[in-house]
């Protein structure tokens, strides 16, 4: 039996830092980002409602006792500018996640509200600084928002001087075979809109058949190795790390060994 910590995302999260607003929002659009998620897209009409890359909102369903977690997979500015921001969710017996699978329909009406104490917010006055992130399966969502923040960022520097000096990025994404591997065309579009500054590296860990000609320079068979991850170590990198519990303290114990601070170290279990 699966134990209710597993399960209970407003238990899980009692401590993390949450709004206070609760904000109704539409369904504006439905895609299938892969055989197993559906990506959201949601309308938030109240002019007060704002997040930062990384966090994640609680996710009211009118005929749904059981109250969502979803991380926000899309960037502040997409919501700054359309009022929209999108959700990757995954299927499960959850309620809420069944719900987005079996009933949510365009125009269908939730509300939503931001928590989480995982993002990136620099500030224009901020030291520049390179970021690494390390996703696992789903955990790819608040990565995904950080990635796309950041690309904001580079796009902003080339037509304002006094804005925040953004470093490198480098995505480190690990999933069970390639159609699992969430947003691939939109990651790719911004290495080649960015090259040099966004780069990322595929891993499968379980490929179902043969990868494609197109995918193949990208991705590497198996986990991602502690020579790739020892490379970035140094006293201006973030790390950010998302996805199974075991694989996030693996990972966080293996920085630390590498002589990374612990304050440099943020991370997000995705149960």
């Amino acid at each position: 039996m699966k134990s209710k910590r597993k399960t209970d995302h407003l238990e899980r999260t009692a401590n993390n830092f949450r709004q206070e607003v609760i904000s109704p929002a539409k369904v504006c659009g439905i895609t299938n980002e892969s055989e197993t998620v559906k990506r959201l897209r949601l309308a938030v009409t109240n002019k007060d409602f704002t997040f930062k890359a990384g966090q994640w909102v609680d996710f009211f369903i009118p005929e749904v006792a059981v109250v969502g977690g979803f991380s926000i997979c899309s960037s502040p500015g997409l919501l700054e500018q359309e009022g929209v921001l999108e959700l990757a969710v995954k299927h499960t017996v959850h309620p809420p996640a069944h719900w987005i699978h079996t009933q949510c329909s365009l125009d269908s009406e939730v509300a939503l509200r931001v928590g989480g104490n995982f993002f990136f917010d620099p500030q224009p006055a901020d030291s520049p600084v390179n970021l690494v992130l390390i996703a696992g399966g789903v955990g790819i969502n608040p990565l995904f928002s950080i990635l796309l923040h950041v690309a904001d960022f580079h796009r902003n520097q080339e037509s304002e001087e006094n804005g925040y000096k953004m470093g490198t990025v480098k995505l480190y994404y690990s999933a069970k075979n390639t159609n699992e591997l969430l947003f691939k065309n939109n990651i790719f579009g911004l290495m080649n809109e960015f090259p040099g500054k966004i780069t990322c590296s595929f891993h499968v860990t379980q490929p179902s058949s043969q990868i494609c000609e197109e995918l193949q320079p990208y991705i590497t068979e198996g986990r991602i190795s502690e020579k790739e991850l020892e490379k970035h170590v140094s006293k201006d990198t973030l790390w950010y790390i998302c996805g199974p519990p075991p694989m996030i303290e693996s990972i966080s114990k293996l920085l630390e060994n590498f002589g990374v601070p612990t304050d440099c170290i943020y991370f997000e279990k995705w149960w």
